[in-house]
């Protein structure tokens, strides 16, 4: 059992792990070649879990499989290629997966576009990434996930969730002629919340936790990679936050804490519970985003 009360801002996903045994345990990580998603998935495997890491290039691929495996040779950790700005790699991803159940799923990857940028899809890319891939991943993994025992989906959202204050279905995805950074990325990261809230709503019964999370301010992280004020920004602000491996401490608290009932459909941020925007408990958004989001798979010919 994990004792919550000794964990706060500072703790990192060693901290969290410590004498946790995760073997049986298959968990997808995405957005695992650097940062948060790295740790996330470095600390797993050092817990004994089977880790596929995904990635979005072979390189980092290779290169992330590599590290992991001269750190844990004895581990059991798979790297596979899928780049969220593309449905057609979710998808072929999702399609070769040989694992036949899924217990957890941890959506990490994001990125903050600098400008207005579509996916291969037609997305404004950071809603794209954030919100429309992982949307595909979940829905064509469903079944896989669903016949684990305890299955559990995990969404790496932010404190930028909060803003806008209410998801504007008129900006989603933010249109070219509106397009500002940081709004499109508070869009995404409330879509996250409100995915997660509404996966839980729907499958419960089936068995399924889902949760969302903040993972640290200003993180070390790729979510700038195209933006070199970001970039600069996010070094010059690094000693005064978490590190990487702090960062990840959130996404495998929720991966491991046993209280499923306070789990499920609920925010978290140093490790522990905390309280959302008020329009995380919007259940008509949430759903009207579930609908709009099958809409554009289908629309895009991927039905999820």
């Amino acid at each position: 059992m994990v004792n919550t009360s000794s964990f706060n801002h500072r703790s990192s996903a060693d901290d969290v792990l410590r004498d946790q045994n995760l073997g049986g345990q298959v968990i997808i990580v995405t957005g695992a070649n650097t940062g948060i998603g790295y740790e996330t998935a470095r600390s797993l495997a050092a817990a004994g879990a089977s880790v596929i890491a995904t990635c979005r290039t072979a390189e980092k691929a290779a290169a992330t499989k590599q590290r992991l495996m001269q750190r844990y040779p004895e581990g059991t950790v798979e790297t596979a290629v899928m780049d969220l700005a593309s449905l057609v790699s979710v998808s072929d991803f999702c399609t070769q997966l040989s694992h036949s159940k899924i217990d957890i799923v941890i959506c990490n990857a994001g990125v903050v576009a600098p400008k207005y940028t579509e996916t291969s899809e037609g997305f404004e890319q950071t809603v794209g990434v954030c919100h429309v891939g992982h949307f595909l991943l979940v829905k064509k993994l469903l079944p896989k996930i669903l016949s684990a025992p305890a299955p559990r989906i995990i969404m790496v959202s932010s404190e930028s969730h909060r803003t806008p204050s209410r998801l504007d279905f008129d900006a989603l995805p933010y249109p070219r002629a509106k397009f500002r950074p940081m709004k499109a990325y508070g869009q995404a990261k409330l879509c996250n919340a409100l995915m997660a809230v509404e996966l839980h709503r729907r499958f419960a019964d089936q068995g399924l936790t889902a949760c969302y999370l903040h993972p640290g301010t200003m993180v070390t992280t790729e979510i700038g990679r195209d933006s070199a004020l970001v970039r600069i920004v996010m070094r010059l602000a690094r000693p005064f936050t978490k590190s990487a491996n702090q960062g990840a401490a959130t996404s495998v608290f929720c991966a491991i804490w046993d209280d499923c009932s306070e789990l499920g459909g609920n925010y978290f941020s140093h490790s522990a519970k905390a309280k959302p925007s008020a329009e995380t408990a919007n259940t008509e958004a949430a759903t009207r985003l579930w609908e709009l989001s099958e809409r554009w798979l289908r629309e895009k010919g991927f039905d999820g």
